[in-house]
């Protein structure tokens, strides 16, 4: 099978800057592909995208935390404020694969499934295909294309617990939902999780002195400066299903993004996203070995980040630099 050869690159890429639900997803399935020939057009596809995206004004949301916390539930309450404020919300809901066909289970998603009627608002399920750190392997060049149609992109991880720190590396604000009186905290700590989100969250705040002691667990357990700097950790109470501390948790990662805007570094922060999820990709194709093949993880990291380029054209260069090089080699 060869790719569509049909495919209006430049056409698609200005529907999709419009908001076309059918042609976003005609995008979304485009970088889901993974034939070469697919490929080369993701790549065409982006590049274009690139000159037309007002992606600097959109903000890039995850979300994560342990399973059943209720994160489908907060998800879900957020684009309904998001959507009383008049913005437009894509979600990117990741959840674990399938053991039969590899996709997603998507038993989560269908309590987002008012909120897909809503033509502001597009949620795409994707499977984590048995990747570490909580995200699917399309999440950054998937995330890149919803940038460029929506005012705040979510992204929910599979909730699979203390690995989920990717998804701090690919947002611009990063929200840990806690379970009251679970006595995960502690656990979540030694691991160093909570030290990866700019907000917590303690959701089914309905639960009373359980929840309350849970907030307070958190507050006392962590230095409230969050690692980037500039920016205080707060800890928010929400109930999802009675819509009690939303709008504050909505104002909350509005401030972070502000925080964010002036102190000038969402462009930098965003180049280190895709520096990361090229360099991940390259590990899990030749290992370290091939990584320090090419100078090593932290000087790769700097000249990706000085790169502007699309994530599959810079990956298609970096891989042919050390395919070159291992037959140099031989």
């Amino acid at each position: 099978m060869t790719a569509d050869l049909s495919l209006d690159i430049a056409a698609l890429a200005e529907q999709v800057c419009a908001g076309n639900r059918r042609a976003l997803a005609r995008a979304l399935n485009l970088l889901d592909d993974a034939r070469e020939s697919a490929r080369e057009q993701a790549a065409r596809f982006l590049e274009t995208l690139a000159g037309r995206s007002a992606a600097a004004s959109a903000h890039l949301v995850g979300m994560t935390g342990p399973p059943g916390v209720g994160k489908s539930s907060l998800g879900a309450a957020l684009i309904r404020e998001w959507r009383r404020r008049g913005l437009r919300v894509g979600v990117l809901a990741v959840d674990p694969s399938s053991p039969v066909t590899g996709g997603a289970l998507l038993g989560d998603r269908l309590r987002m499934q008012a909120s897909t009627e809503d033509d502001g608002v597009f949620v795409r399920s994707l499977s984590n295909r048995g990747e570490f750190g909580g995200l699917s392997a399309e999440v950054w060049p998937m995330s890149v294309v919803m940038l460029a149609c929506f005012d705040v992109v979510l992204i929910e991880t599979v909730g699979v617990g203390q690995r989920e720190v990717d998804i701090a590396r690919m947002c611009d604000t990063t929200c840990f939902v806690a379970q009251p009186g679970s006595g995960d905290t502690i656990q979540f700590l030694k691991a160093g999780i909570l030290e990866v989100p700019h907000i917590l969250v303690v959701n089914k705040a309905d639960m009373g002195d359980v929840a309350n002691r849970t907030r307070r667990e958190l507050a006392s357990s962590l230095g409230r400066e969050h690692a980037d700097g500039g920016w205080e950790i707060p800890v928010i109470a929400t109930s999802a299903t009675r819509n009690e501390g939303v709008a504050q948790l909505v104002d909350t990662i509005e401030q972070h993004r502000q925080a964010l805007l002036g102190r000038q570094s969402l462009t930098s922060r965003r180049s280190s996203y895709q520096a990361y999820w090229l360099l991940k990709r390259l590990g899990g194709e030749f290992g370290s070995y091939g990584i320090d093949t090419l100078g090593g993880y932290d000087a790769l990291a700097r000249e990706l980040q000085d790169e502007a380029l699309n994530p599959f054209t810079q990956y298609a260069a970096l891989r042919a630099r050390l395919l070159k090089q291992f037959n140099n080699e031989l």
